[in-house]
């Protein structure tokens, strides 16, 4: 498999272990080893410009995806898309759920390689796929990998593997 990690925001990034996430998280969903997939860490004013341009929202975020080709078949090799990610949004939303910078990052890159291959939250009827519902917040990370104390509407980094291992049954 081809995964393929830039790094253009000027922030030092896990580039080896979100590319070994990816490599586990594509081989529990059982994607052809030889799919291409691209993930760039980006400043934040470029993610803005992103944000604005493809999703017609304002502002920045923490992740977007951009799929290109998506597999018919098991077994079929594809190029998967692209998965940008904001170092300087992830640390922010890491602060607020109370883990490190890195563990937001590959929260992040899963989120992201999930949309590519088709799962989505942009309907009412699909966020519980990807996220919980947190009551009375106001943009709050979605997720948490606190394993010992779980904090109500966040998921753990568990819970995301395990979901990832499930769809690829």
């Amino acid at each position: 498999m081809t995964i393929d990690v830039t790094n253009s925001s000027g922030q030092l990034v896990p580039s080896a272990e979100v590319t070994s996430l990816m490599e586990f998280a594509m081989r529990a969903l059982k994607l052809n080893p030889e799919c291409d997939l691209s993930i760039g860490f980006i400043e934040d004013e470029a993610m803005t410009e992103l944000h604005i341009k493809w999703m017609d929202e304002p502002g920045s975020t923490d992740v977007l995806s951009f799929p290109m080709d998506m597999p018919e078949f098991e077994g079929d090799i594809v190029t998967l898309g692209d998965i940008v990610i904001s170092p300087t949004f992830a640390a922010a939303q890491a602060i607020t759920a109370g883990h490190s910078s890195e563990h937001e990052i590959y929260i992040l890159a899963t989120h992201g390689l999930l949309h590519i291959i088709g799962y989505d939250h942009a309907e009412p009827e699909e966020e519980p796929v990807i996220k919980k519902e947190s009551k009375n917040q106001t943009r709050k990370p979605r997720y948490t990998i606190k394993e010992e104390k779980k904090t109500e509407g966040f998921y753990t980094l568990k819970e995301i593997l395990k979901f990832v291992m499930s769809v690829g049954k």
